[in-house]
């Protein structure tokens, strides 16, 4: 929907830590200040913000040349057994992408369900379903935003590569959200080389086209798993984190990807900076 971003921008999940006053629109001015060019808002525990509040911070966010992007609410189950829980979780995407789109967001991204001990068709079934009436909700209302399912970091949840690419191929108006270190924990220790990384890259190429990686909405931080996956999120420095950020900085300059890189690290400002310096000197 929006013209690629062809270069790559980096920020928070979120208003930085080093923010004074705990506002979105600070929070903008802040990352602009730190020499970064994204932000992230988290709409994570429900979507509180309202149509005046976006309508300025999209005002600001344009003013420092700050771009945006939305979180959606964790409790998100498009694969409920329950028919209220469904559409309540369409209904939290759907609020996400209004208000989103209100402040000037390229795009949402969200945990689309989990499986429940179901088969993982009839899932992925269910989920497409909902995305196609959302995806449709959304064009009748004239919203222009990016739906992005992510994917995520527990073989409990959908969200492995290859669902996202697929329903990315199939539904128009749904695009991808890669986050590396939920790839990495869900497969508990791989896909953490240079190789692996590029691999993650040639197979969106493959599967969705060249053009698809100068616009791209990517996570990632230092992370905790188990043997059943993500178990939290850690500092890149931190002695606990094994994650390879400085050669998945290197696969994505090689590649030449584009768009937003979200940084979820605990200590917001400071991994993502990192980021940005190891990008820029690999």
């Amino acid at each position: 929907m929006f013209q690629e971003t062809k270069m790559l921008l980096f920020g928070t999940a979120g208003i930085p830590v080093s923010t004074t006053d705990r506002s979105t629109e600070a929070g903008i001015t802040r990352i602009k200040e730190l020499g970064l060019g994204c932000m992230e808002m988290e709409f994570v525990r429900g979507v509180y913000m309202g149509k005046e509040k976006a309508s300025n911070v999209k005002k600001v966010a344009e003013q420092e040349g700050v771009k945006l992007t939305v979180h959606a609410p964790y409790f998100i189950n498009l694969s409920s057994a329950e028919p209220e829980k469904v559409s309540a979780s369409k209904q939290r995407i759907l609020n996400s992408a209004r208000i989103g789109a209100i402040a000037g967001a390229k795009s949402v991204t969200f945990h689309p369900a989990y499986y429940m001990g179901k088969p993982v068709q009839e899932v992925y079934k269910k989920v497409k379903e909902a995305l196609l009436e959302i995806t449709e909700t959304l064009r009748n209302e004239k919203i222009e935003i990016d739906i992005r399912p992510e994917t995520t970091g527990k073989g409990s949840q959908f969200g492995t590569l290859d669902e996202i690419i697929n329903l990315s191929q199939e539904i128009q108006g749904v695009k991808l959200c890669i986050d590396f270190s939920h790839l990495y924990a869900r497969n508990t220790g791989k896909w953490n080389s240079y190789a692996e990384f590029m691999d993650i890259l040639n197979r969106v190429e493959a599967g969705l086209g060249a053009s698809v990686l100068k616009d791209m909405h990517l996570h990632t931080s230092g992370i905790e798993y188990t043997p059943k996956g993500e178990r939290r999120h850690l500092v890149v420095q931190d002695p606990g984190n094994e994650f390879n950020y400085k050669e998945l900085m290197r696969t994505l300059r090689d590649k030449g990807v584009g768009g937003f890189l979200i940084c979820e690290s605990p200590n917001l400002e400071k991994d993502a900076l990192l980021f940005k310096k190891v990008y820029e000197e690999v």
